[in-house]
């Protein structure tokens, strides 16, 4: 057991979009139904290129006033223009608000009930109820969540346990525009709705669900010693498999080819990544499975 901690999230950055057509608006381009949230609820989401690969992916957090979407500060901008491109007539309005407001997470055990206060979103983490709570609001987020006695931890910290729980994010592990969603587990994370109508890149993503034809996904690796750094490649023999996402310490992700994966683990091959030996299981919340080959690899229950 672990007491509850927050960490601020300064690489976020928020969007606000709002006015009377904002649910609308969404709903017709994210990968995510929005339409059913209420204040005080979130949803993790995507907006696809046409050919369904993944553009920008955000937390979609709802408020009295439309909605806030939480994703990497470093795409605020994009974002903003990339929704602009799409509004045309529509009635909404676009806010880049990461001058003002800042993103924080909750986490650990015995979290906090939301609302935590006044004028700050707290809602649960849509992915996985592990991550804990998703806060936004006006800065000075630190000395409100200081006051609810919640002590403070360091973005890295945050991160460990993300990565411990086996969850990618994009920029940490991925690259926008080069991977599916479901590369990214974002069927498996809450974040793709195969049930709403039309959005942009949604036959791609159909197509890949309904065939199975998903080969690739991000997976836990272990190793006895600090893994090397993001993007480099993963062998089996001199096999290239994969690549690392992001670690702590001996611990991280991995962009895996399932099927080749497995065959190599069934023939004892060691996986490795710059010389370090690797271990690799599935998230204990994954519904995807090792290709039926035989026994290599299995789930572990994180």
């Amino acid at each position: 057991m672990s007491a509850a901690r927050f960490a601020l999230l300064p690489d976020r950055g928020l969007v606000r979009v709002s006015g009377p057509e904002a649910t609308h608006f969404l709903q017709n381009l994210l990968t995510r139904d929005v339409e059913g949230l209420t204040t005080g609820e979130a949803a993790f989401a995507a907006l696809l290129t046409p050919q369904g690969k993944i553009l920008f992916d955000f937390l979609v957090l709802k408020d009295a006033d439309g909605f806030l979407l939480d994703t990497p500060a470093s795409q605020v901008a994009a974002l903003v223009k990339r929704l602009g491109f799409y509004r045309l007539r529509a009635k909404v309005t676009l806010e880049d608000c990461t001058a003002t407001h800042e993103v924080a997470v909750v986490f650990g055990d015995a979290l906090p009930a939301a609302p935590l206060a006044p004028d700050i979103l707290a809602a649960a983490d849509p992915r996985l109820a592990a991550l804990g709570l998703r806060v936004a609001g006006p800065k000075g987020l630190a000395g409100i969540l200081e006051g609810l006695g919640l002590q403070a931890a360091e973005p890295a910290d945050w991160h460990a346990h993300r990565i411990g729980l086996g969850v990618p994010e994009a920029e940490s592990d991925f690259a926008y525009g080069e991977i599916f969603p479901h590369d990214a587990d974002m069927d498996q994370l809450n974040g793709v709705s195969f049930r709403k109508g039309c959005y942009v890149g949604q036959e791609i993503v159909s197509r890949m669900e309904h065939r199975s034809t998903a080969r690739k996904r991000f997976v836990r690796v272990e190793a006895a010693e600090a893994l090397p750094a993001m993007g480099s490649p993963v062998l089996a023999g001199e096999q290239e498999v994969g690549t690392l996402g992001s670690s702590s310490g001996g611990r991280g992700l991995a962009l895996l080819r399932l099927d080749k994966v497995k065959a190599a683990l069934d023939k004892g091959v060691q996986l490795t990544a710059a010389g370090t030996a690797l271990d690799v299981t599935l998230p204990g919340w994954a519904r995807f499975t090792w290709p039926e080959s035989g026994s290599g690899a299995g789930t572990d229950s994180a």
